[in-house]
């Protein structure tokens, strides 16, 4: 184990190291009196998205690092992964004379792109409701709106649950003789490029006694970052670009067929 134990830290030293750039201007909460800190690894913190990017899996270990003897109590650890934030209208629809029509609205404050959460245990065990509100580390927490639109809060998360951009993966960090820590973040195909900050938390008696924080950077690359690039800057090209592209696929598709209906 000892062996197992130091052959990881010497993994863990590189991203370790880049990790700490990233974070260095964020506040912490202060360790315990043991004193109690993350060292945390990342199978990669770059995702380029090109023309087939159909997802990607990230591996985020790690190990605590203590000045004294392991604690009685038990160590849990959860991971929050969020995408980059920004104003959000949801609109309600009903069915009504036969059609679907928007009958109400609300603008949220603010709802990250994606939003991922794993823990070691289930969260209703391990997470008091104040600790979450103070850390906001719950997706209902995260996703800002009025008291009275808590009911466009919740179809805003069930909607990006079903499409995979909200995760909850209660259980789903191993932790090892309170010591080691791993699980794995799905990042499906539609994310949205930017920042992507990852927050891990080390709690004991449902107490969080440190906390660490660092950067996933997700951008386009090729063909797709010059699309997205030109979609902003110049979208008369853009649009006029498309429909150029358009057209030559449907003549395209038409010759082909022409050709198989004469063969």
């Amino acid at each position: 184990m000892r062996g197992f134990l130091a052959l990881l830290a010497l993994m863990l030293l590189p991203v370790t190291a880049q990790a700490q750039d990233l974070a260095q201007d964020e506040p912490t909460v202060a360790a315990n009196d043991l004193q109690e800190a993350v060292v945390l690894g990342l199978s990669q913190n770059r995702v380029r998205i090109t023309a087939n990017f159909d997802g990607s899996e990230i591996l985020i270990f790690g190990a605590v690092k203590r000045d004294g003897a392991v604690p009685d109590s038990e160590l849990d650890v959860i991971i929050a992964v969020a995408g980059p934030s920004a104003p959000l209208v949801v609109r309600k629809k009903e069915r009504r004379y036969g059609i679907w029509i928007n009958t109400e609205s609300a603008d949220l404050h603010s709802a990250p792109s994606f939003y991922s959460v794993s823990s070691s245990r289930p969260l209703k065990d391990i997470l008091p409701e104040a600790v979450d509100e103070e850390f906001r580390i719950t997706a209902p927490q995260m996703v800002q709106g009025l008291g009275s639109e808590q009911n466009f809060v919740d179809a805003t998360i069930r909607i990006r649950e079903n499409a995979g951009l909200y995760q909850v993966n209660e259980g789903s960090i191993e932790v090892s003789e309170q010591t080691l820590f791993r699980t794995s973040v799905d990042m499906p195909a539609n994310l949205t490029e930017g920042d992507y900050r990852t927050r891990v938390f080390l709690l004991r008696d449902q107490t969080i006694i440190s906390d660490f924080e660092t950067i996933i950077d997700v951008r386009k690359v090729g063909l797709e970052r010059f699309l997205f690039n030109l979609s902003r800057e110049r979208p008369l090209i853009y649009g006029l670009l498309s429909l150029a592209i358009a057209i030559a696929a449907g003549w395209g598709a038409s010759a082909a067929f022409r050709v198989f209906k004469a063969g």
